[in-house]
């Protein structure tokens, strides 16, 4: 049984990456695909950590802090979840993976390649990445709850800057500023011709 597959998807908050993550998983899942959808930060201990620290009314921790928690939470993502789904060969979906981590901590002052290095030094290299691009202030307007800490306009520019300034061949940039209709029909169309692609003799050991 070869590797399987791992898909994330990646951008700033209101960017649509939990809807068009299960749009893409219900669609490959009836195509007959065995498919994971999963999500950071998680729902473990450190991941619900997280969550409830991130919806609080202040950022009191300091960047690197944060960055311990994020690296925690994903380790655990890793071994219990997506490493065991990739030796099955199965096909892993992520709403969010490492990529967030350099771009929301990048914008807090830390190193962005330091933070890149830190994850790839644990966690998988995706097969493919899908970087939603939208202009923050309208992402910002499809948020209908209360805005959390991590979504305030400047800060969310500066995230967003990091993600543009990523250099890495398994990032495809998707106009994300349409119809949810729209957007899931070119993802799907970009991941069954990657899909193709590596089942065709591009899969890495």
């Amino acid at each position: 049984m070869g590797r399987g597959f791992l898909l994330a998807l990646e951008g700033v908050d209101g960017s649509g990456k939990t809807t068009q993550a299960q749009l893409l998983a219900l669609s490959l899942l009836q195509q007959g695909r065995d498919v994971v959808l999963t999500q950071e930060p998680t729902t473990g201990p450190v991941g619900q950590k997280l969550r409830h620290y991130l919806q609080g009314p202040t950022r009191h921790l300091s960047p690197l802090e944060e960055l311990d928690l994020f690296l925690t939470d994903r380790r655990e993502h890793v071994e219990m979840v997506i490493n065991p789904a990739l030796a099955e060969g199965r096909m892993v979906i992520s709403d969010r993976y490492y990529y967030s981590t350099v771009a929301y901590q990048g914008a807090l002052g830390l190193d962005p390649g330091e933070i890149l290095a830190a994850n790839e030094a644990f966690a998988p290299q995706p097969d493919l990445v899908f970087l939603l691009l939208i202009p923050v202030a309208q992402a910002l307007e499809r948020l209908q709850r209360k805005r959390q800490v991590s979504e305030l306009l400047p800060y969310l520019e500066r995230v967003a800057a990091i993600y543009e300034s990523l250099a890495d061949q398994r990032i495809q940039r998707v106009d994300a500023a349409t119809s949810s209709q729209a957007l899931h029909a070119t993802l799907l169309t970009r991941t069954l011709a990657a899909l193709e692609g590596f089942e065709g003799g591009g899969r890495r050991s």
